[in-house]
């Protein structure tokens, strides 16, 4: 099976970490995300990938590259103008025909198994399979709605009236799949989305759409609470990130776990670390600082007796004496 990773947007929730880094390498656990779906979609024999590309794209491609160290075919579609996700997935069409194809955002964490929901599909002869969770991400996404029979009767921006008193109330994961007669569907040249534009008008054209239930692990990283909640789920084994490396050593440290260490690191035996700190690469920690329940990135500077909570901080950010950041994005200023 082939699939297309949706990698063209530009993370504005995430604003300013995204002003420089896209959001599809945002690490974590020392991994881009992007390249923690790549190992996903390896480990499932998934061969061929599609990446699309907008925001940043040189910035992407450098950095994962050809992927060919997985095992992966892997291409990229820049758009030079952003076309939605339904455009997206148009604009990739050569990469993609000949057979049902799955399309995963590239802002989420998951463990999903891939097979039993190409199965429930064949099964359903659905034109497209939602992979939809219970979980409780209110005010983040508006709900989708099954019949008892698992088909999807209302998507967002649709209107709801006249629904069966059995439907239920479930969310969309950003993951699909989908038959190449989508692509006839999907205007040419233009911005156009599938929740918003494609799947609603399925729907109303009566086609089979349907929705599988997800039942282990997934998260969406859209903001900076949810990409610290992706970390604490990480460090606590909730979900299992097999691209993820191995944390590093630090002797004499005063550690509260979880935590994670990135290569390099030089910790001051007086900094308290933890719980749920994750350090980057070439990270130092002076006297008395303080961190916990923070995203440092490669080579942070958190000087002595500082405090850090909460925060995601960004590449080479030195956090000055005694200051104290929480519930924030820290990023270099301009040069």
């Amino acid at each position: 099976m082939k699939a297309m990773v949706l990698a063209a947007g530009f993370g504005t929730r995430l604003r300013p970490l995204t002003h420089r880094l896209p959001k599809p390498l945002f690490p974590i656990l020392g991994k881009p995300v992007l390249e923690h779906t790549l190992h996903l979609l390896a480990r499932q024999e998934v061969r061929d990938v599609t990446v699309n590309l907008h925001h940043l794209p040189e910035t992407i491609e450098k950095r994962i590259g050809t992927a060919a160290s997985l095992g992966i075919h892997l291409h990229y579609s820049r758009e030079e103008a952003i076309l939605g996700t339904a455009g997206g997935i148009l604009r990739a069409r050569r990469f993609l025909d000949g057979g049902p194809f799955v399309v995963l955002n590239s802002d989420i964490v998951t463990d999903i198994d891939l097979a039993p929901v190409l199965e429930f599909h064949r099964q359903n002869q659905s034109a497209l399979t939602m992979v939809l969770t219970d979980a409780n991400v209110t005010g983040i996404h508006d709900p989708i709605e099954l019949d008892e029979h698992n088909r999807v009767v209302h998507l967002v921006g649709a209107s709801s009236k006249n629904l069966p008193e059995t439907t239920s109330q479930v969310t969309f994961t950003g993951i699909q799949i989908l038959e190449p007669d989508i692509f006839d569907r999907i205007p040419t040249n233009q911005f156009c989305g599938t929740t918003s534009d494609v799947y609603p008008q399925m729907i109303e054209d009566g086609l089979p759409v349907y929705g599988y239930r997800h039942t282990g692990y997934w998260q969406d990283m859209g903001t900076r609470e949810q990409y610290l909640e992706v970390h604490r789920d990480a460090l606590d084994g909730k979900v299992s990130l097999p691209g993820a490396a191995p944390s590093t050593h630090t002797p004499h440290a005063n550690i509260t776990g979880p935590v994670w260490f990135g290569r390099g690191c030089v910790i001051s035996p007086e900094a308290q670390i933890g719980p749920y700190a994750v350090l980057g690469d070439g990270c130092r920690v002076d006297t008395g600082a303080v961190i916990r329940n923070s995203v440092l990135w490669d080579g942070v500077h958190i000087e002595s007796a500082a405090r850090v909570e909460g925060c995601v901080i960004a590449e080479e950010v030195t956090v000055s004496r005694s200051a104290v950041f929480e519930n924030q994005s820290v990023v270099k200023p301009p040069q």
